[in-house]
């Protein structure tokens, strides 16, 4: 039996990062995000499961990778750097829906002719089916509620080729803790400090994303949990 009972979801909460917000401190935010997800290993999970897939794509060919909730790219960022080392030929369309997010994920990609950023929404991707070799996203599930974020998982599988990368928080009560702890220790701004621990109260659980994938339509989709760092990446690889 349980002696602490599982932290609920937050249903239909808001946070600030989804409502209009001062330039200024949406890019402070994102970089503090950034930073966090450098700090914690975020960024490294997703680039470990998204170097797997990319090994099973001809090294002459020059690989297409779609990232859905870009924010300041610093996900696209780090990919391109690691295939100019790699002499991996790449390009990344740094999709995002709001206009001053996407302004900052910009001039970060300034100087990275492989980075393409677009404006678009993640419930209505604005590329064919099966047009790009890999699809990722990172820390944007948790901001749909089931049945968006569902059509989410749908979009992003029909717009991949060869798989898709999801990397969102895992809701727990360690979790929120770590988070909370975080913010506080790692960040200064008000949209930080609120909307991390909150992030956590709105994000799924492991067994929940399988859930999702499975109402999706998706049931080899598997679900990678990684408690220390508060993180699960959902990872389906396409024979």
């Amino acid at each position: 039996m349980r002696l602490v009972p599982p932290l609920p979801r937050a249903e239909h909460a808001v946070e600030m990062l989804d409502g209009p917000a001062a330039l200024d401190d949406l890019s402070r935010s994102l970089a503090e995000v950034a930073r966090l997800n450098a700090l914690f290993g975020g960024r490294l999970i997703t680039m470990a499961h998204v170097k797997r897939l990319i090994a099973a794509i001809p090294s002459h060919r020059r690989v297409t990778v779609l990232d859905v909730g870009t924010g300041s790219a610093d996900v696209p960022l780090a990919l391109v750097r690691w295939a100019r080392r790699a002499g991996r030929p790449i390009r990344v369309l740094a999709l995002d829906r709001d206009l001053p997010t996407l302004g900052i994920a910009r001039r970060a990609a300034a100087g990275y002719p492989e980075i393409v950023p677009i404006q678009g929404d993640a419930l209505a991707l604005p590329v064919r089916p099966r047009s790009v070799d890999i699809v990722i996203s990172a820390l944007t599930l948790h901001h749909l509620e089931p049945e968006p974020a569902v059509r989410f998982l749908v979009e992003l599988d029909a717009a991949a080729r060869s798989g898709f990368v999801v990397n969102d928080l895992a809701r727990s009560r360690s979790a929120y803790v770590l988070v909370w702890l975080a913010t506080r220790v790692f960040t200064r701004t008000r949209m930080s400090r609120h909307d991390g621990p909150l992030s956590v109260r709105r994000a799924y659980t492991p067994g929940e994303v399988r859930a999702l994938c499975e109402k999706a339509g998706m049931f080899d989709v598997r679900v990678f949990r990684y408690a220390p760092l508060t993180r699960q990446c959902a990872v389906r690889v396409k024979r």
